[in-house]
């Protein structure tokens, strides 16, 4: 079992403005988040979220601390929310274990908490997503499924943006520190997300996007709402999103992500919205 990170600093969106599409990626874009038998991990200093990815193949993965946290655990500061967007797999959690199907996701609270991954099927195995962020207090573990969730239908057909927003892991439904997060599903010939597009300075935001086919993109806007980019990006990529910037996304399919954030608030429906027209 290996683990590996990177820690990315924060950008002033007036420096944002100069980059080229290389840097673009270099700062925003998280292009190999599942290798066999590791841990990876980006360190982001957006409200210090850890975007990253566990994929135990043939031996389990225990969530190993990193440096920058300089904590003998992973968890002694922080909270994280967990979900498999592979075939089945088990998180162990100081002895008690959950089995997680595709789509559904784990909440662990803080803590000096021994977390252990592993796939029920070496050849089929399980692919951990996760997104961690500081908190003051533990709060209990859940596996939350879709039925739980809080669920709205956003958009229509004829807008190309007909989806299922399934709220998880929010307030709504559990007790977390900081952390949401949640997986939004798109309808066949929808590929538009996040639109009308919208920005919330009390809060950061990362993109996890899946069940992109192979042979398909997706086109990942962000930036000021007068000052747009755009990432281009494969399936089982993620994007961190500044609390000063849109993220927003058009696929030539459709596809599914899993969103999260951390900040000042819980309040999902604290957004600032702008019109399609007053984009730039």
């Amino acid at each position: 079992m290996k683990t590996t990170y990177e820690l990315r600093y924060a950008s002033h969106p007036g420096d944002a403005k100069g980059y080229d599409t290389k840097r673009l990626r270099q700062e925003f874009l998280i292009e190999n988040l599942f290798v066999p038998n590791e841990a990876t991990m980006v360190y982001s200093l957006y409200d210090r979220l850890i975007v990253g990815g566990i994929m135990p193949v043939d031996e389990p993965a225990l969530l190993e601390t990193i440096d920058p946290l300089k904590a003998d655990y992973f968890l002694a500061r922080r909270e994280i929310g967990v979900y498999n967007v592979g075939a089945r797999g088990k998180v162990t959690v100081d002895g008690k274990t959950y089995e997680l199907a595709c789509k559904e996701a784990l909440y662990i609270g803080s803590g000096e908490r021994e977390v252990v991954f592993t796939s029920n099927n070496p050849e089929e195995p399980a692919l951990f997503y996760f997104n961690s962020a500081t908190a003051h207090r533990n709060y209990p573990d859940r596996k939350i499924t879709k039925a739980e969730a809080v669920i709205a239908e956003m958009g229509s057909m004829e807008g190309a943006n007909h989806r299922t927003v399934n709220k998880m892991l929010v307030s709504q439904v559990l007790p977390t520190c900081q952390l949401q997060m949640g997986m939004t599903e798109l309808k066949p010939g929808s590929i538009w997300n996040t639109m009308p597009a919208h920005t919330h300075t009390r809060r950061m935001e990362a993109y996890f996007y899946f069940e992109v086919p192979k042979g398909q993109a997706v086109c990942h806007f962000m930036g000021e709402p007068t000052e747009t980019r755009h990432i281009w990006m494969a399936g089982n990529q993620a994007v961190i999103s500044p609390e000063w910037s849109i993220h927003s996304a058009a696929a030539t399919t459709n596809y599914t992500f899993i969103w999260g954030m951390a900040g000042e608030n819980l309040d999902y429906g604290d957004q600032d919205f702008y019109k399609e027209t007053d984009l730039r």
